[in-house]
């Protein structure tokens, strides 16, 4: 038998339901807490750049009866020399058709594309020719040059774990939070438009100021004259008033 009086009785109830209350609150954050980790709330850490080393390659279609390059194919493998100036790992590797009916026009060919690799600049250390056997000599083989580099990608994209519409399912959708697919293409693109890949990890160096201009500035502010730059043909550009 209870012989507490009425209010003291009362007084312990309310403590104890204060007391669970308080437990669950802290319960339910924490299982909140847990459940929001799982997932990363930022597109940035869902959809990561990551910095990796690609091929590049080119083909270079030799018929049967010509030897030599066309003035599109000139380009192109000037092109790739270029490129391989700025961003190649690697040596330029040439895959080179052997067999084929096509193998002598092949052969002057390839002397053509060691001769303008060289004029580039490309050393002979930087290219590396080996043969290769194609598996059908119904079609034309092509001579392909390929080099590495090193570039920006993220991805894939186009990926729905969770349905996107309201459903008990989607517990994001009822915390009103991102689909896991957004910001997918943006961080992709941004990935495919990048120059130079170590701009995403640090800056570059400062390149020296302009002293001349800095200079004459200096010179127009002791002055007290303007120091902005005036552009004449910039009013060309203006519509007329005439008739106004």
């Amino acid at each position: 038998m209870n012989t507490r009086p009425p209010q003291l009785r009362k007084r312990a109830l309310c403590l104890g339901g204060a007391l669970v209350g308080m437990a669950l609150a802290l319960g339910g954050c924490q299982h909140d807490e847990a459940l929001t980790a799982s997932i990363p709330d930022d597109y940035k850490q869902r959809h990561p750049i990551a910095v990796e080393e690609q091929n590049r390659s080119i083909v270079v279609f030799v018929g049967h009866a010509r030897g030599g390059l066309t003035a599109a194919q000139r380009a192109d493998v000037m092109g790739v020399a270029s490129a391989w100036l700025h961003e190649g790992t690697g040596a330029i590797r040439i895959d080179v058709p052997s067999g084929t009916p096509n193998a002598r026009p092949v052969a002057d060919t390839m002397r053509e594309i060691q001769a303008m690799l060289a004029a580039a600049g490309v050393p002979p250390r930087g290219i590396v020719a080996r043969p290769y056997q194609p598996e059908d000599k119904r079609f034309l083989p092509p001579i392909r040059l390929t080099y590495s580099k090193i570039a920006a990608v993220a991805g894939p994209c186009g990926l729905w774990p969770e349905d996107i519409g309201p459903s008990m399912k989607n517990k994001r959708w009822f915390e009103n939070k991102d689909y896991y697919n957004y910001g997918c293409a943006y961080q992709r693109n941004l990935a495919a438009m990048v120059a130079n890949p170590s701009d995403l990890e640090q800056p570059r160096p400062e390149t020296p100021s302009y002293t001349a201009r800095r200079t004459m500035s200096f010179e127009k502010y002791r002055k007290g004259t303007t120091t902005a730059t005036t552009y004449p043909e910039a009013d060309k550009a203006k519509l007329s008033d005439t008739g106004k």
